[in-house]
C-alpha cells in the first residue's frame, strides 16, 4: 500500500540531544566526556539509556530531577538550533507530496510545549506525556494510527532506535524507517542490534536513512511504485 503518513520520532532524529545530555552531566557534575562514554557503555549494553544515571548518582529519579532543575532555573530547553538542517525541508517536501506529518515520541509536556513553539510544517503531533502511554508500548503506536486516520499499512514511522522505535511499530503492521544517527542509531545496527536485542528488525525496516534529505525522494519513488 502506499504511504499517507509520515511521523516522527524526535531525539537524534529531529533533534539533535547533544546540548541537553551536556546539560545533564553538569547538572551531576560530571565531564562530559565522562558521562557520554558511560552513555554510550550503557546503551551498547543493550540497557535503558535511564541506567546512565545511576552509575553516577544512584538511586537517580530523573522525573524528580527535572523537577529540581526547573526550580533552579535549568529546566530541559532545546531550540532551532538543536534541530538537525535536515528537518524542515524533509517535512515541507512530505507536506508538498500531499501527506499527513506528524511527530510522535517520548516526550514530557514541556518538551511537547517547545516541539509546538518551533512551528514545524507538520499537522500531528503527540507525545507520552499527552497520550500516556511510552514507547516501546504498544498502546503508544495504537494511538498514533487513530491520531493518522489510516490503516497503519499506510503509516511509516521514522526513528533511531530497534528497540524503542522499529520493532513495536512493526509488530503493529506500520511500515518503519531507521535513521543512523545519535547514539542508538550508530552502536545498535545490524549485527550488534541482533546480538543484543534478539532481534534483526532493522533488516525489516522499509528504508535506511544516513539523513532524512533522502526520504521525500524514497517516499515519492515508493508510492509511485505502489499506485
Amino acid at each position: 500500500m502506499a504511504i499517507d503518513a509520515v511521523f516522527f520520532d524526535v531525539g537524534e532524529v529531529l533533534v539533535d540531544e547533544t546540548r541537553e545530555y551536556g546539560t545533564w552531566a553538569d547538572w551531576l557534575g560530571v565531564p562530559r566526556h565522562t558521562f557520554s562514554a558511560a552513555f554510550g557503555a550503557v546503551i551498547a549494553q543493550g540497557r535503558d539509556y535511564r541506567e546512565t544515571f545511576q552509575i553516577f548518582r544512584p538511586g537517580f529519579d530523573l522525573t524528580a530531577e527535572r523537577e529540581r532543575r526547573a526550580e533552579a532555573g535549568q529546566p530541559e530547553w532545546f531550540g532551532e538550533d538543536d534541530l538537525y538542517p535536515d528537518v524542515r525541508p524533509c517535512l515541507s517536501a512530505l507536506r508538498a507530496q500531499g501527506l499527513t506529518v506528524g511527530i510522535a515520541g517520548n516526550q514530557t509536556t514541556r518538551a511537547e510545549d517547545i516541539l509546538r513553539n518551533l512551528q514545524l510544517p507538520t499537522d500531528i503531533l503527540g507525545t507520552s506525556d499527552s497520550w500516556g502511554a511510552s514507547k516501546p508500548s504498544l498502546a503508544f503506536f495504537e494511538r498514533l494510527i487513530a491520531e493518522a486516520g489510516v490503516a497503519a499499512e499506510r503509516i511509516l514511522y521514522v526513528g533511531d532506535r530497534v528497540d524503542n522505535d522499529l520493532r513495536p511499530a512493526i509488530e503493529l503492521g506500520i511500515n518503519a524507517a531507521v535513521i543512523r544517527r545519535g547514539p542508538w542509531g550508530h552502536i545498535l545496527r545490524d549485527d550488534t542490534a541482533h546480538k543484543i536485542l534478539g532481534t534483526d528488525i532493522e533488516g525489516r525496516s522499509l528504508f535506511r536513512l544516513d539523513n532524512l534529505s533522502e526520504l521525500p525522494d524514497l517516499v515519492r519513488k515508493y508510492n509511485e511504485q505502489e499506485n
